[in-house]
C-alpha cells in the first residue's frame, strides 16, 4: 500500500468516523478489544533491602544473601560466624513490563518481604535483576522504597500496625534492559481480540470496519478474534490503527446472568433475565438461640467445687409476614425487584428465591454464585 492510497483512505476514514461517533450507545473498538500481540509481560526477581532501622529479617536465607553479596565484593566472612544484623531483608521484586517498552525506559516496581521483617520503611533495594518467564533478564531494579504502612511497638508489648509496612514501591525503580518483540509490525493483518467473546459483537465489529474501509477488509475468525487487513509500513500501520481503534461498534447483549456473592450478600441481576409463570412464598420464621449457663455453688462448709451447667434456649417464632406472590410469564428485571421488595426479602432471602426458581426451571438465566 503506497502513501497516496493510504492518505486517501485515511481521509475517508476520518470523514466517515464523524458519522459513527454520533451513536452514543456504541463502544469504541479500543474499549472492547485488544490488539493481538500487544500486551504487557510480568517480571519477577529476588533482592536484598538494606538500611532498615532494626526491623529486618531473622531468617537463614537473608543471612545467606548478605554473605553472598559480601563475597562478590571480596569480603570473606569466616565459616560459622553469624552477622546477626537486623537491618537487611530478603525481598521479592515484581513489575509489569509494558508493550513496546524500549531499553533505558523506567518502570515502577513493587518490593515485598519474604521473611519476618517487620517493616521495609527507610530501606534501599540493591541491584536486582528482574526476569521473565523465559529466564532472561529484562530489567534491573534499584532504589529507595516508598512504604505507606506503619508499624510501632512499645516496651510493654503494645503494638499498632497501619496498612502493610512489609510492602513498598519504587516509582521508576527499574531500568528496561531488553525489548520484547510483539510482532506488531509483521504480516499484512492485525488481529483484534474481544475482551468478552461474543458472536454478535464480532459480527457487528466486522460490519462497522467494512463499512468504513470496504468489504473484505475485516473478517471474523471466531467469536473472539477479528482479522483486519493493514499496511505493512510501521508508520502507516500506527496511523491506521489509531483510526481503527476509535471506530464505534454496537456490542451484542450478553447472556442472561444473575451473580450472587455468598460472602457479602451482593446480588446483581442482568437486564435479560426472565421468569416463567411461578408462585413464590416468602416465609417469616425467626430462630432465636439464647445461652443461659447455670452456676451451682456448694455450701461454704462442704468440700465441693463450683460447677457451671450450660443451658440453651431455642425459640422459633413465626412473624406472620409470609406472603405468596405470582410471577406472570416473561416478567422483566424491574418486575422481579418490585415483587421481592414488596415482601421485604433480604439479600439472603432473595438468593434462596432465585435458587428455587432456577431449580424449578422457571428462571431463564445463568445463576452464578461466587
Amino acid at each position: 500500500m503506497n502513501l497516496t492510497v493510504f492518505s486517501k483512505m485515511l481521509v475517508s476514514i476520518l470523514a466517515a468516523s464523524l458519522f459513527w461517533s454520533s451513536y452514543s450507545y456504541a463502544d469504541r473498538i479500543k474499549d472492547i478489544a485488544n490488539v493481538g500481540g500487544v500486551r504487557s509481560n510480568q517480571l519477577v526477581g529476588y533482592g536484598l533491602v538494606v538500611g532498615l532501622n532494626g526491623s529486618g529479617d531473622k531468617t537463614p536465607f537473608a543471612e545467606q544473601s548478605l554473605l553472598s553479596m559480601l563475597n562478590k565484593f571480596g569480603i570473606h566472612v569466616p565459616p560459622g560466624v553469624k552477622t546477626n544484623t537486623k537491618n537487611i531483608a530478603a525481598v521479592a521484586v515484581h513489575a509489569e513490563l509494558p508493550a513496546f517498552a524500549k531499553s533505558g525506559q523506567k518502570i515502577d516496581i513493587t518490593v515485598s518481604s519474604l521473611g519476618n521483617a517487620k517493616s521495609l520503611r527507610g530501606g534501599t533495594l540493591l541491584l536486582t535483576p528482574l526476569k521473565g518467564v523465559d529466564g532472561n533478564v529484562y530489567a534491573i531494579g534499584q532504589g529507595n522504597l516508598v512504604v505507606g504502612g506503619l508499624d510501632a511497638s512499645g516496651a510493654d508489648g503494645s503494638k499498632i500496625t497501619i496498612n502493610v509496612p512489609s510492602v513498598g514501591r519504587i516509582p521508576d525503580g527499574a531500568s528496561v534492559e531488553r525489548t520484547v518483540n510483539t510482532g506488531f509490525e509483521l504480516g499484512n493483518t492485525i488481529s483484534l481480540n474481544l475482551k468478552n467473546a461474543d458472536f454478535t459483537t464480532a459480527t457487528n465489529m466486522v460490519n462497522s470496519i467494512n463499512a468504513l474501509l470496504g468489504d473484505g477488509t475485516a473478517n471474523a475468525l471466531d467469536a473472539e478474534t477479528v482479522e483486519v487487513m493493514a499496511p505493512r509500513l510501521p508508520n502507516q500501520r500506527v496511523s491506521f490503527l489509531s483510526v481503527l481503534e476509535n471506530i464505534e461498534v454496537t456490542p451484542g447483549q450478553d447472556t442472561a446472568k444473575i451473580i450472587v456473592n455468598s460472602r457479602t450478600g451482593t446480588v446483581v441481576i442482568g437486564q435479560n433475565v426472565r421468569v416463567r409463570p411461578a408462585a413464590v412464598t416468602h416465609g417469616g420464621l425467626t430462630v432465636k438461640i439464647t445461652e443461659r449457663p447455670q452456676v451451682n455453688q456448694p455450701n461454704a462448709l462442704a468440700d465441693g467445687e463450683t460447677v457451671v451447667t450450660p443451658q440453651t434456649d431455642i425459640n422459633v417464632q413465626n412473624t406472620g409476614t409470609g406472603r405468596m406472590f405470582k410471577f406472570p410469564e416473561g416478567v422483566s428485571l424491574n418486575d422481579i425487584v418490585q415483587a421481592v421488595n414488596k415482601v421485604g426479602a433480604a439479600p439472603g432471602d432473595l438468593v434462596a428465591i432465585l435458587e428455587a426458581l432456577k431449580q424449578s426451571g422457571a428462571l431463564t438465566a445463568d445463576l452464578i454464585i461466587i
